[in-house]
This record gives C-alpha cells, structure tokens and sequence, in this order.
C-alpha cells in the first residue's frame, strides 16, 4: 500500500484528527501506526509538573505582574482599626480639623484639685507636640465650687464632686482613644493642709471612683498630692511652653510666680554658676534645683514652694496674729469668722474699719521675712534661697490669684488675658479698699464673690508686701499678669495642669 502524498497545489491546513479518523487512515506500515499510538498516550499521561514545565514561559509572563502588585498592596499603609470604627460611626469627617492618621493625635486629661476649687483640663497634641484644637477651642477647661479638701469628712462625696467634671473630658476624647488617654489628679496645697489621714482616704477615694467610673486610662499613681517643686516646674513648662521659648537658651525664658490657695511658687531658669552655688536645701525641703531637658535644651530650675503663704492660707496666717482680737485686715462692718484648713478663726473689723499701713504690718509679719536669719547670699522671706536672679527672672509672669485680685478690683480689665503691671498698682489698690466699708464694698467692686469681700483689703495689702517685701521687687518693677496665653490663635489656661500633661504624653 503506498503511503498518502497532498498534491503539491494543495494549501496544508492544520488540526486535530479524530479517533474515527485516526483509525482510517492509511499508514504505510504498522510500526509508524504503533509509534503514533505511544505518542498520543504519553500525552494523556502527562502530569501537571511536565505540563508546568513545559508552560513555564507563559507562566513567567503572567505571574511577575500579579507578584509586583501584591507586593505593592502589602506596602500601603492601612488604616487603624481605631479611625475606621471612628469613619463608620461618624466620628470623624472631613471637614474636621484632625490629622489623617489617628494616631499622631494624644490626648491627655489633668484635674487640678486645688483648695478653692476643682478644675479639669483636656488637651490634644500632635506627633511634634504641638497642641491640637477640641472644637473652636485649644483645651477643654471646666470648673466647679467647693475643692476636695472641703469634703474631709466625707471622702466618698469628694470623689463624686468630680463626676460632672469627668462627664465633660470623656465626651470631647474620641471613644476610640479612651483607653489611650491618661487621667491624672493632682491635688495642691488644699489638700496637703488637712489634718491627719484626711487626704489619704479622700485621695483613695478618687482612685476607686476612677478605677470604677472612668473609661480613661488610669493608673492609681496618677492620682497624687503634688509637692510644690512640681506644682512650680509643670507652671513654669507650661507658661514657656505657650510662649515658643522652650529650645533656647535659659536667658530667653521667663520666670514666673504662682499664687494659689494653700501656696505660693516661684521658678525659673538659672545659669551654670548659680547651680553651682545652690545651698543644701533646710531640712525637710526640696532640692532648690531641678534638672528638665525640653525640646533638646537641658535647663537648670530654680524652683521653691511656699506652702501656708498662698492667698487663702496667708488669710489664716495673719488672723493668727491678732487671735481673738479686731483685725485692721478686716473691711468694717463685717463680724464673723473664717475657715481654713479645718481651723475657725475670729475675722471682725475694728470699729474704724480697716487701716492700710496697719494690715501691711500684719502682712509683714505673716511672712516672717526678719524671723528667720538669712543663710545664704541672697534669700527670699523665711530664709530661704532666692536662686541668684540672673537673666531667668528678669521677665516675671505672676498668675492664678494674683490675676484674679487685680481683675476684681479694677487694676486691670477684666476681660483682658495678659496685662503689665507694678507692684505699686497692687499698693494703690488696697489703699483704696482699705477705705470701703463692708457694706458698700459690693457697689464698689461687683466682680468680687460676697465671700471674699470682707477680705479684699487684706487680700491686696498681702499680695503687694509679698512682691515687695517677701519677693524682693522693686515698687516700679513691670511685672506681666497672665490669665491665659495666646497660642495658634487661640487662648490656653497658664496653668500648671498643661506641663503635666506634656510630661504625660511625651
């Protein structure tokens, strides 16, 4: 049989033959049919790996692609699982004022528990720490009447008077970041004044009531009385800190003076050679000199706490000295007694009313500036160390009461948040409401609280021979009042609560 030969004319085309097909054809023997068979069954017996192999240009081709996005899509920052549940719960939009990634933003929570008062302080930064808005607002700041050291004898009430306050921080922090966000409670000098283990147990108190009422991030040990030296260094950091200086050198900050309720503070920077010269603290006081490291420039802090010489304890201090006797502190007309510190003690008026040059004796001798002799080269009242001066004190800023007093009784405008001043206007002032009687004192100056009024000439006699007598300052000296900082366009609380919460998230 000879074999099948296409004309020479004929286009080949080429395709599979069938079965039926394959078994008709003429072939010219039978072992080129035998050898056809064998080739047709080893490629129905071919396994994935030959056929992969026998692919694998193809497949090179393909899967480089796919494996250069894979890889790509595994680089791409994901989103936390934090801002999405924010983004699907509404939390977030965007025409708020947020950073795109949630976890640049810290917030922070602080009460101050002083003894006039409790206050709490919200505050969110960036990854700079740089301070971020809450609303239209840089910091929530709320407070309310009277301070945890009134409750001494109901510690359970005292914890539960922070509530509201509470209430108010959790509602402006992100739900998402509740347990990221430190609370902390720092109380004064209010609370450090109490008799026996009052502040223990009030202080145990608020731990429980953080512990079982607060979705924040707490931790027992946030929950503390804070000595002066803190009080004054978390002042200090906070007033430098609104007003850019931190990062430069020592001569280019302010110092600033603290007068609170239960105490006073003084801090500022010193040079090198003062360090150096800083005596051994009196026994049973902190070191005068603390080290702080801020925005990589390393500080050396003057810093001393006055305690029983804030506005409200130095009340104490000068009705102690006239027992149970009139006091020429006292606006006349008023007879009755004040508390403090869990202590009555007699505030009557003498029948002429009160007498400037007679209260500033008492004020004098309150602060105890000739009773305790001076150790050192320069000292403030009570013997203590004033830090040298130097360029660090040169710009005083005075906060907290001291604001407040002058506010009321018209040395400055009330509505004004920072204000130059002179130890002098203070003398003026308390002159003139020396001469007020009780009685019309509320006419005279209807921002000051009823309570404090029949204390208004003793209040600005003592804050004028505190600055002058106690402090050192020249009569003329410009001093800035501060109420708030103006920072980013916005006004910030001088207060000490802001220099804490930095040290809390940084």
């Amino acid at each position: 049989m000879q074999a099948f030969k296409a004309p020479l004319n004929t286009q080949i085309r080429y395709r599979s033959s069938s079965s039926l097909e394959l078994e008709n054809q003429h072939l010219s023997s039978d072992g080129e049919d035998t050898d056809l068979e064998e080739k047709m069954k080893r490629m129905r017996q071919e396994t994935v790996t030959e056929k992969m192999y026998r692919y694998r240009g193809v497949i090179f081709v393909v899967s480089v692609p796919l494996l250069l996005m894979s890889f790509v899509l595994l680089l791409m920052p994901r989103v936390p699982v934090e801002m999405n549940s924010m983004l699907q719960d509404g939390e977030i939009s965007h025409h708020e004022n947020f950073p795109s990634d949630d976890r640049s933003r810290k917030y922070a929570v602080v009460f101050d528990a002083g003894s006039s008062g409790s206050r709490v302080h919200v505050y969110c930064f960036d990854k700079d720490l740089q301070l971020l808005h809450i609303g239209n607002e840089l910091e929530l700041f709320q407070q309310k009447k009277p301070g945890l050291s009134h409750y001494a004898d109901n510690p359970q009430e005292a914890a539960n008077s922070l509530k509201s306050l509470l209430e108010a921080a959790e509602a402006v922090v992100p739900e998402a970041l509740h347990k990221k966000t430190p609370v902390r409670v720092g109380a004064t000098a209010g609370l450090r004044q109490l008799p026996g283990d009052s502040s223990e147990r009030i202080l145990q108190s608020v731990k429980e009531f953080l512990a079982g009422k607060s979705s924040l991030k707490f931790k027992p040990k946030w929950v503390t009385v804070l000595d002066g030296a803190q009080e004054g260094s978390f002042q200090w950091v906070t007033i430098n800190y609104l007003l850019g200086n931190l990062g430069h050198d020592h001569s280019n900050t302010v110092g600033i003076v603290d007068l609170g309720g239960g105490s006073v503070q003084m801090a500022y920077a010193i040079s090198d050679d003062d360090v150096k010269n800083a005596p051994k603290p009196i026994k049973g006081e902190d070191s005068y000199v603390k080290e702080l490291t801020l925005k990589g420039k390393e500080y050396h802090l003057y810093v001393h706490s006055y305690l029983r010489y804030g506005l409200l304890a130095a009340r104490a201090e000068i009705l102690k000295l006239t027992m149970d006797s009139d006091s020429a502190c006292i606006l006349k007309g008023f007879h009755d007694s004040y508390n403090y510190g869990g202590s009555k003690y007699k505030a009557s008026s003498t029948p002429t009313g009160a007498d400037f040059d007679q209260c500033k004796k008492l004020a004098y001798n309150a602060l105890k500036v000739k009773e305790q002799v001076c150790k050192h080269m320069k000292c403030t009242f009570g013997g203590i160390w004033n830090g040298g001066g130097g360029d660090g004190q040169k710009k005083l800023f005075v906060a907290s009461f001291f604001f407040d007093r002058a506010a009321e009784a018209d040395i400055i405008n009330p509505s004004v948040a920072v204000a130059k001043v002179k130890p002098a206007d203070f003398e003026e002032a308390a002159k003139k409401a020396c001469e007020a009687s009780y009685e019309d004192a509320g006419k005279i100056y209807p921002h000051v609280e009823k309570d404090n009024l029949p204390y208004l000439c003793m209040d600005l006699t003592y804050q004028y021979t505190l600055l002058v007598d106690g402090f050192a300052l020249s009569r003329t000296q410009e001093i800035t009042l501060v109420k708030k900082v103006e920072y980013k366009n916005s006004y910030v609380e001088a207060a000490w609560p802001l220099g804490s919460a930095i040290e809390l998230v940084s």
